[in-house]
């Protein structure tokens, strides 16, 4: 166990990597994530988020706008780097220096983004970000108990699975019990070399395909 001290707080600070860039949400990203957002199945893609899909640009940029100058959470956009254009967001949230703790949550990324290079890029970013640059001893992800898919997803990216929190909250009128993930600063190191693994360019081919999984343990 690490010995116990206060981490960094986060800033609005663009995070580079090889497919994708994470960039402070600003209004000018609002286009792109309402096209993002204005699609068939959206209502399903927010089925277990906090809030319903956006009718228009307005109202995006109205969103993003509300949540200029706010600490905690912030915000951002996920950009593809081969088109420029964002594709989704992320934000780290629940962020207590004082303890090392901090969480990514109210992710939402889009039909370009999910399942691809880019989302495990995205949470690879912010990761690094929260272990090497700011000192987190404890990254949190944590969703209803009922989304499947992105239970899976919080397994996939190399978070382990700490139990379910009943009755924890009320979620657009409903009841949600939430799953509770982590990874540690301790288990980073590992984690992070088999990200880097497996975001090498050798690893997919022409198509963009991966070659190997993404595993851990």
């Amino acid at each position: 166990m690490s010995a116990p001290q206060p981490a960094t707080p986060p800033g609005r600070v663009v995070l580079e990597g090889r497919y994708t860039r994470l960039e402070p949400l600003v209004p000018s990203h609002a286009a792109d994530l309402f096209a993002a957002v204005d699609i068939p199945d959206a209502e399903q893609r927010f089925a277990y988020l906090p809030s319903y899909p956006f009718r228009s640009v307005e109202a995006v940029r109205d969103w993003i706008v509300s949540q200029q100058g706010v600490a905690d959470p912030i915000l951002y956009a996920v950009v593809d780097k081969s088109t420029g254009r964002a594709g989704g967001w992320q934000q780290l949230m629940r962020i207590v220096p004082e303890h090392g703790v901090i969480e990514i949550g109210y992710v939402y990324w889009g039909p370009d983004v999910a399942r691809t290079r880019l989302a495990t890029e995205a949470l690879y970013l912010v990761a690094h970000n929260v272990f090497d640059d700011l000192g987190y001893r404890r990254f949190e992800w944590k969703c209803n108990d009922r989304n499947e898919p992105s239970k899976r997803a919080a397994e996939r990216f190399g978070f382990t699975y700490e139990g379910r929190f009943r009755q924890h909250m009320i979620v657009k009128g409903e009841n949600r019990d939430t799953a509770w993930f982590s990874m540690l600063d301790g288990e980073w190191p590992a984690l992070k070399a088999e990200y880097e693994r497996w975001l090498d360019p050798a690893n997919f081919d022409a198509d963009g395909q991966q070659k190997s999984a993404l595993r851990f343990g």
